[in-house]
């Protein structure tokens, strides 16, 4: 106790100052920190050292987040409240034991991370998506939505991007699958990624968008640009942006792709698809651009009936026509989840056929039995596959 009065303490004294004398680096601060320390006569080195790093975070880094946020094997952060903070680590999750200083700390801590990417969020518009300098997820709910106070979570990635070798050692899918997943690639097929939230859905398009050549040129489009793509040379990222206070200055992920299809892009990359956005998505595909995408399903059918959904309350036309439209865009639909242990798999590969008798033929290439065992349903793949100089 006395230890967190003396940095809330210290905390304050070096804020004061540094607004006063306006220093806003890291150098500066940390100035002010070693001076502010040195009249604490009754703190010993190591607790000098220990709340001289806590005000350093707090005042110029992501204050308790940031240890975690450098811990490589934390891939999760969930903050419920300023004194409720979880992580997930190796697929399990546990009570982080440090919390925020107060509410309006973690408020404050919010909207420094929304603010940097030209996004706005308050009671009028109370949740947000954004990303973090380094690429990771954020997403963050306020009051009065929330009613356990500032809500935050943090997706991470790693400094490396994944490719599609260390999923392959990770176990997230074996050498069969992932040779067949890279000859679809090589061959520009339209690949349509969906799963759960959290099943690895982004990662496996990041790896297999990173099998790309070097020749092509890529455009990627996101709510939220998190996609760090290694492999082709010609890679133009797009994000989407909120309207302003007055409503106005809106860029949809429609109108991204939509721009995209005029930039002469070999292939397009929708980083995920969840409303009418999916109509443009699918009229590039059909227009001969290959293309690669994911959405959120609990199967490769329901993502089709999804899929649907969204194009059918777009467009006024009768459904039969919205499935030939689905059916002509897309090859492959591939399934991700995240098991039970917390590790994620390729559970599914199909491959989209004609519409027929109300709905969407669906042949089951590749798919995980019971034990977990990889099972491939079709010859006729495999020799495709084997013919294409894998």
């Amino acid at each position: 106790m006395k230890n967190n009065e003396m940095y809330a303490s210290l905390l304050e004294q070096v804020k004061e100052k540094a607004r006063d004398r306006q220093i806003y680096t890291d150098e500066g601060v940390r100035d002010l920190i070693f001076q502010a320390l040195g009249q604490s006569l009754e703190l010993t080195l190591k607790e000098r050292v220990r709340i001289g790093k806590r005000i350093f975070n707090s005042i110029r880094r992501m204050d308790v987040l940031q240890p975690i946020l450098e811990d490589d094997e934390v891939t999760d952060i969930m903050v419920n409240g300023p004194d409720r903070i979880y992580i997930t680590r190796d697929g399990q999750m546990s009570l982080y034991p440090e919390r925020f200083e107060n509410e309006r700390r973690l408020e404050d801590l919010i909207q420094q991370i929304v603010g940097s990417v030209n996004r706005v969020v308050n009671e009028a518009s109370p949740i947000v998506d954004a990303r973090l300098p380094d690429g990771s997820r954020v997403s963050a709910v306020l009051p009065p939505v929330s009613l356990s106070g500032s809500l935050l979570t943090i997706r991470k990635f790693r400094k490396d991007p994944i490719t599609l070798e260390d999923m392959v050692l990770s176990g997230t899918l074996d050498r069969e699958t992932a040779d067949f997943l890279k000859d679809l690639v090589i061959q520009r097929k339209n690949l349509f990624i969906c799963g759960g939230t959290s099943s690895g859905k982004t990662t496996l398009l990041g790896a297999l968008a990173g099998l790309i050549p070097k020749d092509e040129r890529v455009i990627t489009m996101e709510d939220s640009a998190e996609l760090r793509i290694q492999g082709p040379e010609n890679v133009v990222r797009l994000e989407t942006r909120a309207p302003g206070p007055d409503g106005k200055g809106e860029i949809s992920l429609r109108d991204l792709i939509r721009a995209s299809l005029r930039m002469n892009p070999d292939r397009i990359i929708v980083g995920e698809v969840r409303g009418q956005e999916a109509i443009d998505m699918l009229s590039g595909m059909n227009t001969g651009h290959a293309a690669m995408s994911t959405g959120h399903a609990n199967s490769c059918r329901d993502m089709l009936r999804r899929l649907e959904s969204m194009v059918w309350m777009g467009m006024e036309i009768p459904l039969e026509a919205v499935r030939m439209q689905i059916a002509s865009a897309l090859d492959y639909l591939i399934f991700v989840r995240k098991m039970p242990d917390g590790k994620r798999r390729v559970c599914q590969i199909d491959e989209v056929g004609e519409p027929r008798e109300g709905r969407i033929e669906l042949s089951a290439v590749m798919e995980l039995d019971e034990e977990g065992k990889v099972l491939w349903h079709t010859d006729q793949n495999m020799s495709d596959r084997n013919s294409s100089g894998s």
